[in-house]
């Protein structure tokens, strides 16, 4: 019979903790790790490498991304990997590695094993091994470049009979020295077997060029110098290799390593013009001259004739002014300018002088001078009667001026005083009027002017007043 349970029986309280598990951050770590590492292990991954960054210890961090997803990776430097230093951003890999977990992040990452570049990251990579194997044999040392010639008369071409390098070439050629003469050797310069067939083309040129040579010696021994003249003439003085622009796939035969061993063996100096400014080639390095594209590889080599074709018809143009026979004719032709010039001036000059005596004579009939001489007779004697009648009238007004002025003048005169009985006293001796009788002296003597004559006394002292 089971035990009957109160209302207040509410079982234990704290029981034990036998059934859950409680793990730190580590352990949870260390056991993803171990999962990751046992369950996925070593792996091939494929994608485009960003945020790549190379620290100092040698060691390299970068992610691995796709569309849709990323993943951490790390590259140790005691991994020998080859072409490492060839990772960039950007770049798409493939890489071989191990799937684990950085624990002081809880990360999971990739430690790469190895790398392989994809689609232009390959070649690039194939262009860097063979240029660097070719630069430490010296084919591209600067001290085997050989000058191209200046005034080339007949050089080779290897190209493309059917692509637009030649076009270029040749109309470059057709404009600046048509007298140039070019042997094609045609090939192919794009996809497979063509290196091969760009190699055979050059050392094709270089046979060609050692045939004609030894034709010449031979005819030499037999005293034949001119024929020898005219083979040495015929012979190769630089060949052309070129083609047009197109990208690295498209150009990679001219990074061929057979390409570069038949530049470097050519005993004719070579040319490189491939692709456009920004592309290089290993044909580029090796020969003894690197263009930018065919028509500037052109102008080039046709620089020196062009040039001097220039100053040739600039001096035949200096010659043909300066020679006699040209100052003879300017001279002549000068003179009959000249001449005509003076008669032209002379027939100028009496035809002004004409018409000046012309107008001359028109100005005088208008003129009329008996008529004109008439008038101002008539004039002249008009302003002279004028005058004269004038200087009456002004006559007879000073003398009425005058005449009432002397009437004024008499009127205000002394005369006048006199004669209303007045006298004039002054000084017998100096003429001097006496205005006040305290001025005059006892004894002094005095004339006296009256209406008619004069009264000569002597002052007497005055009388004492009453």
């Amino acid at each position: 019979m089971s035990k009957s349970k109160s209302q207040w029986d509410f079982g234990e309280l704290f029981p034990t903790e036998a059934t859950r598990k409680v793990l730190s951050v580590s352990e949870l770590t260390a056991q993803v790790r171990s999962l990751l590492e046992k369950q996925v292990g070593s792996i091939w991954v494929t994608g485009e490498v960003t945020n790549l960054r190379a620290q100092s210890s040698g060691h390299m961090y970068f992610t691995l991304k796709d569309a849709a997803s990323q993943l951490s990776c790390v590259l140790f430097s005691r991994e020998k990997v080859p072409h490492r230093e060839l990772l960039a951003d950007g770049q798409k890999v493939l890489l071989q590695g191990d799937v684990t977990v950085y624990e002081a992040r809880g990360q999971y990452q990739l430690t790469v094993r190895a790398v392989e570049l994809q689609g232009v990251g390959a070649l690039q990579v194939a262009f860097e091994k063979l240029k660097q194997q070719l630069a430490a044999e010296g084919l591209f040392a600067p001290e085997r470049k050989r000058p191209l010639p200046k005034y080339p008369q007949r050089i080779g071409l290897v190209t493309s009979p059917t692509g637009a390098a030649i076009r270029d070439v040749l109309h470059v050629v057709r404009r600046r020295n048509p007298g140039l003469e070019i042997i094609l050797a045609p090939c192919r310069v794009q996809g497979e077997g063509a290196a091969e067939e760009i190699a055979a083309a050059i050392r094709l040129l270089n046979e060609f060029n050692v045939g004609v040579q030894a034709l010449a010696c031979s005819d030499e021994q037999e005293g034949r110098s001119k024929l020898k003249l005219e083979l040495q003439r015929s012979s190769l003085d630089l060949i052309l290799v070129t083609r047009g622009g197109g990208s690295l796939e498209d150009l990679w035969a001219f990074n061929e390593e057979a390409v570069a061993r038949a530049i470097f063996e050519s005993a004719i100096p070579i040319v490189s013009a491939v692709g456009h400014e920004i592309d290089f080639t290993i044909s580029d390095f090796v020969a003894d001259m690197r263009v930018a594209t065919p028509s500037a590889a052109a102008e080039i080599i046709t620089e020196g004739v062009f040039a001097s074709r220039q100053f040739v018809e600039s001096l035949v143009r200096r010659m043909a002014q300066a020679h006699p026979r040209k100052r003879l004719d300017e001279s002549l032709q000068r003179l009959d300018d000249l001449q005509a010039g003076l008669l032209r001036c002379g027939k100028q000059a009496v035809r002004e002088r004409q018409i000046t005596c012309q107008n001359l004579a028109m100005r005088l009939r208008q003129v009329r001078p008996k008529q004109l001489l008439k008038q101002r007779r008539e004039l002249l004697e008009m302003n002279r009667q004028r005058l004269r009648e004038l200087a009456r009238v002004r006559f007879k007004d000073f003398k009425s001026n005058l005449a009432a002025v002397g009437s004024r003048l008499r009127l205000l005169g002394p005369e006048q005083v006199l004669s209303r009985g007045y006298s004039i006293t002054m000084d017998a001796a100096t003429g001097k009027v006496m205005r006040e009788a305290g001025k005059v002296k006892a004894g002094q003597k005095l004339k006296t002017r009256l209406q008619t004559g004069e009264i000569v006394s002597r002052a007497e002292p005055a009388l004492p007043k009453p």
